[in-house]
Formats: C-alpha cells, structure tokens, sequence
C-alpha cells in the first residue's frame, strides 16, 4: 500500500515537472546553456560575458514562448479584424455627398433630383416666356415647353403671352441660372435648347405647372416629358393660367393693335414698322416673315449685309428674303 502511494506521488511529480519543463522550456534550455558554460571555460571574465549573453537571448526567446502558450490567438490577427470593423462602421456612419441631396425646400419647389453636371450662366435679357438671351450673347430656348406668343414676327399676341413674359422676367431677367442640354445642341434657328434652373426652381417645369406654358416636347430632347405632361395635367385641372376662364373669351388683337400702324411716307418708300422685333443671334428666317418688305426692314434694322446672324440675305445681295411676294 505504501508502494502504491510512493508510485503515485512520483508520478504526478514526473508530470508537473514535465508541464513546468514545457511552459518554461527557454528557460530550462538557456539555465542548462549557461551551466554547462560556466563549468567548462576557465576565464572569469569570458564566464561572465558568456553568462550574461544566453541569460539575454534565453529571456528574449522565453518571454515570446510563454506568450504564445497563454495566448493562442496572434496579435496580428486581432489587430486586422479591429481595422476591418473600424472600416466597416466608417462607412456605415459616413453620409452620401450632400450636394446630391435636395433639401426639403427643395423638394417641394422641384421635384427634379438635384443634377451636378450643368453650366452655369447669367442672363441679361428675357424675350419672351420661353426665350431668354445669355451674358455670352446666345440666345437660350427651355426644352419641352411653349408659352403664348407675344412677339413672334408672324403669329399674333396670344391670350396669357404677357402674363408668361412677365412671370418669366421675374424668375430668371438679370440672374445667375444653371443650364442643362439634353441631346439637342441648337434649333433650327441656331437657338440654345437648355433645361433651366434658379434659385433651386426647375423654371421649364414651373412655366407648365403654374399654367403660363404648355407641354410641347419633341424628339430626341424628351429626359423630362412625364414630368411636364403631369405639370400641364394639373393646371388644367385647377384651372391655371391660360386654362383658366381668362382666355375662354379672349380677342386676339388685330393687326394694327399688334403693331404701330405705318405712315404713308412708309408705305411710299417701301418700309415698314419694325417694333417688337428682336435682333438677337440667327432669330429669324425667311419663313418668320409674309413679305420681302417685312423681312427686308428687319435684316436692315439688324445690322444689314454686314451681319449674317440673321439667315436672310443667303446670297449676300443686301436684300432679304428676295423669294418672298
């Protein structure tokens, strides 16, 4: 029984010292390493140095051993899964680009997505509620829209035309507007067909909506056809503008209400009465006007043979539109 006892106690003994050897395994090496050293070599001073050399790389190596017995997971490992879940909550905390969101003032004036790619320009003269000239000297037709006549050379003021040209000088005359092109560069008549914003207000779109203009989209320029199509829907469904009781009886002016009347010296001369009549870039062809005479009076008032903006004198003759009676 004693036997036994004795058995058993060595044999725990035998493991503890083996785990104890594991665990501190440098330590034994190194303890070994130095004994052997100070027992074979002869100089002091070499035993010292000797000594203290093993001691240092056995504590170096021994520390890292224990760590790594005690610590199984790698430090670097960690350190990669705490970048990662810094990465991670970055991005979820970080907001998209503010420029791309309309406030909510924004929402209710334009329903329009806020767009970053336009051009940004000044106006210095509004023609009439769909036509605008620019600072650089062009002039600028909104897309998808058309508002009453009011000074077109061959069409007669149309019912609601001034109340257009008037809400159109308050939105955009003398300010900074933003500008976008669709596919269309120009009209026909070399006019700039733009999308116009200011202040925040889609200006195409309100013209429709509040009912000084109508939906007149054509191909290819069509990016906001639904919208204006909506726009014109309900303002002839409240009864806005010129879909209100205003143009149910309206006249149209006569001819000699639309224009100053000509003088007989006039007629005998062959002229006539150029009022209303805008000299901006290629505004006119042949087909704006009913007569030579109408046609040759505005090409003259216009800078004549020495401008060629206007497409009126395609011979270079100094007479204008010699096709017409």
């Amino acid at each position: 029984m004693n036997e036994n006892k004795k058995w058993y106690k060595t044999w725990w003994a035998v493991i503890i010292w083996v785990i104890l050897g594991l665990t501190f395994l440098p330590f034994t090496i190194g303890g070994l390493l130095i004994y052997f050293i100070v027992k074979k070599i002869k100089n002091s001073k070499l035993k010292i140095a000797s000594a203290l050399i093993i001691g240092a790389i056995t504590l170096l190596f021994g520390s890292a051993w224990v760590a790594a017995l005690t610590n199984p997971s790698p430090p670097k490992e960690k350190t990669i899964q705490q970048e990662a879940n810094v990465e991670t909550e970055t991005k979820e905390e970080t907001p998209t680009n503010p420029t791309l969101q309309p406030t909510a003032e924004e929402e209710l004036v334009n329903p329009i997505p806020v767009i970053i790619n336009k051009e940004r320009i000044k106006v210095t003269k509004v023609i009439d509620g769909d036509t605008i000239q620019l600072e650089n000297g062009k002039t600028l037709r909104y897309i998808g829209i058309d508002t009453p006549e009011t000074v077109h050379p061959s069409k007669p003021i149309q019912c609601y035309g001034k109340e257009a040209s008037d809400k159109n000088k308050q939105l955009v005359e003398s300010k900074e507007i933003e500008i976008e092109k669709d596919v269309s560069e120009v009209d026909k008549y070399g006019r700039l067909l733009r999308y116009v914003w200011v202040e925040g207000v889609f200006v195409n779109e309100y013209l429709v909506r509040e009912g000084f203009a109508q939906s007149s989209t054509y191909p290819p320029d069509v990016k906001y056809q639904e919208l204006f199509r909506e726009a014109e829907r309900k303002a002839r469904e409240e009864n806005k503008g010129l879909w209100g009781n205003i143009c149910e009886n309206w006249q149209q002016p006569t001819a000699t209400q639309q224009q100053a009347p000509t003088t007989s010296s006039q007629q005998d001369s062959g002229q006539t009465d150029t009022t209303g009549y805008i000299c901006s870039s290629n505004a006119y062809n042949c087909s704006d006007f009913a007569t030579h005479i109408e046609a040759q009076a505005v090409f003259e008032k216009c800078g004549g043979i020495n401008n060629d903006i206007h497409r009126l004198d395609a011979d270079k003759d100094g007479l204008a539109c010699e096709s017409l009676p």
